[in-house]
């Protein structure tokens, strides 16, 4: 029966060669065998298999049953029989180049029935042609976005100061800016004015004291005026404006305070009823404040704020030179500053002055930290998608073009524009999170923007729906997306792999009118000629390709889309040059 049936058996693939359609190889195998061959309690199948990583490996496809059911007659050939199935492989760099194998093999039907194999495998396609692998994905201008920095250093310096109850003079410790003011003083930038304000809080042992609030004020002036005349050479006494404020008995800062405090609105409405509705001096609403069932709250943390005292100081300074701004960053990122040491704008601005790309992720990832901009994500993310581009290991690169992805969609939602999106897309894109990307760019589209900008979408939206197998979807994306080299491209891709050889030659075309100089056009076009078996225009079209380029030579002795015709003299002589 075996001998019988591999007589007159024959096995066909389509499409041959085996051709990738996103991640897998979906193709059909149709067997024939004569009739001749059937017997009552035995079927005869053909195994397929495909061996692949250079013979090394050996997968089971499935099998082709002539069983009762499984077949038909062949209306062409009298007596022949048709098995036909559907199957589908993995498509991964390691399954290609590789063999589809057929065996033929006859078994018993009945349970634990015997089974006898044919001793030769018989190639019947090559694969794995992958046209996705030739998808034009082009760069767009990936830039810094402009940083900015005043380096203007005047302004007005405002500082608050805190006493201890009923005292008036200045605490060092923990809890005052006393050492920030000591600081600014010690500077020596030009002073020309300085407001002293100070004022008590309604408690007893500060408000019993009509002159405390003026005593406070007379104490930070005394203290700013001995620090200038001691520490500062640059400014002096006599030519400094001084202006003084002594709040005396007032409820202003209490309300406000108040107002802002984790109290209830009911807590809060009891408050103000108390100052403003209620009669009587100044102690006694204090004393009423006493009866108040949250009373404690306010002693606790109402009245410590109300001892205050604040010293505001105009003054003008020299711009800041660039080099102290990064050498202030470099002192932040080593934690020898604080961080407050320059503006959210300065410490963005620093990361452009240093040309080292490791330097300028930390700039930008302390920045992205600490004020959470969209600037700051977005150059983050550029960096690091600059960062990808100088990596040879592949494994690296997707690395970094996902976190470069994070960080753009990061800046994304904070100021969601196309332009953001698609940004994040295509870092997706790169590290080969196709899912994420396809969102992405949906995403981009949906923002609306330039039409520029929305084609640019549109032709990488195409080439990836391309590469995870959805040609449909890829042309009605193509449609939108205009004309460029790469849609040109990438329709053409496209054509081929529906059977559409002319006007898929047409497309390539048309990328050469766009970019002459361009090697992939040609090679294009051999490919097309090469499916409709025209060896004399794939050598042609060969030569232009490998004159241009001549790593083409190599790919073409291992494209499967010229193994008819490598050991032709037409196509040795197109690769001699």
């Amino acid at each position: 029966m075996l001998r019988a049936a591999e007589a007159g058996r024959q096995v066909r693939v389509s499409p041959a060669p085996l051709t990738a359609v996103g991640e897998s190889v979906p193709f059909e195998a149709t067997a024939f065998a004569p009739a001749a061959h059937l017997r009552k309690g035995a079927a005869y199948e053909v195994l397929l298999t495909y061996r692949y990583d250079h013979g090394l490996r050996l997968d089971t496809v499935g099998r082709l049953s002539f069983a009762p059911g499984e077949f038909t007659y062949d209306d062409s050939v009298k007596g022949r029989l048709v098995s036909r199935h559907r199957f589908t492989i993995p498509n991964t760099a390691r399954h290609s180049p590789g063999q589809l194998l057929a065996r033929g093999q006859v078994r018993e039907l009945k349970r634990r029935g015997k089974s006898l194999t044919a001793n030769v495998e018989t190639p019947v396609a090559r694969g794995i042609a992958d046209l996705a692998r030739r998808v034009v994905l082009e760069d767009t201008l990936l830039s810094l976005l402009p940083e900015r920095a005043n380096n203007e250093m005047s302004g007005t310096r405002i500082l608050p100061l805190y006493f201890d109850q009923g005292k008036w003079y200045i605490r060092s410790h923990l809890g005052t800016n006393i050492a920030a003011l000591e600081d600014l003083i010690d500077q020596n930038q030009r002073t020309q004015r300085v407001l002293i304000a100070a004022g008590h809080s309604p408690d007893s042992a500060d408000a019993h004291q009509p002159a405390l609030a003026s005593k406070r004020v007379k104490m930070l002036l005394y203290y700013y005026k001995e620090r200038v005349r001691n520490f500062s050479y640059l400014n002096k006494v006599e030519q400094i404006k001084f202006d003084t404020i002594a709040y005396r008995s007032s409820w202003t800062l209490f309300l406000k305070q108040v107002q802002h405090s984790a109290l209830k609105a009911a807590q809060q409405d009891s408050v103000v009823g108390i100052i403003n509705d209620a009669r009587g001096t100044f102690a006694e609403k204090e004393k009423a404040l006493h009866r108040l069932s949250f009373f404690d709250y306010l002693e606790d943390y109402v009245y410590p704020v109300l001892r205050w005292g604040t010293v505001a100081v105009s003054y003008t300074a020299p711009r800041r030179y660039d080099s102290e701004v990064y050498l202030l960053s470099k002192k932040i990122l080593e934690k020898e500053a604080d961080i407050d040491a320059l503006t959210a704008e300065e410490l963005r601005y620093s990361a452009t002055l240093t040309p080292l790309l490791a330097e300028k992720q930390r700039i930008y990832e302390l920045a992205a930290a600490s004020s959470a901009r969209w600037e700051a994500f977005h150059n983050l993310a550029v960096v690091l998608m600059l960062r990808a581009d100088k990596e040879v290991s592949r494994r690296v690169q997707q690395n970094y073009y996902h976190r470069a992805a994070v960080n753009f969609t990061l800046a994304a939602h904070r100021h969601p524009t196309a332009e953001l999106f698609y940004r994040a897309a295509n870092a997706h894109h790169r590290a080969d999170e196709r899912l994420e990307a396809l969102a992405d760019y949906d995403y981009a589209l949906k923002q609306g923007g330039v039409r520029a900008t929305l084609r640019k979408i549109f032709a990488d939206k195409a080439a990836l729906e391309i590469q995870i197998g959805q040609p449909e979807q890829a042309l009605a994306s193509l449609r939108l997306a205009g004309p460029s080299y790469q849609n040109a491209m990438n329709q053409a891709l496209l054509l081929v792999q529906q059977g559409g050889y002319e006007a898929a030659a047409t497309q390539y075309r048309s990328a050469l009118a766009l970019r002459p100089a361009a090697a992939a056009p040609h090679y294009g076009l051999a490919v097309a000629a090469a499916r409709q078996h025209d060896e004399a225009g794939a050598a042609q079209a060969l030569r232009a390709a490998v004159l241009l380029d001549r790593a083409l030579a190599t790919q073409a002795v291992e494209d499967l889309e010229f193994a008819e015709y490598v050991q032709g003299k037409a196509f040795r002589e197109a690769l001699r040059l």
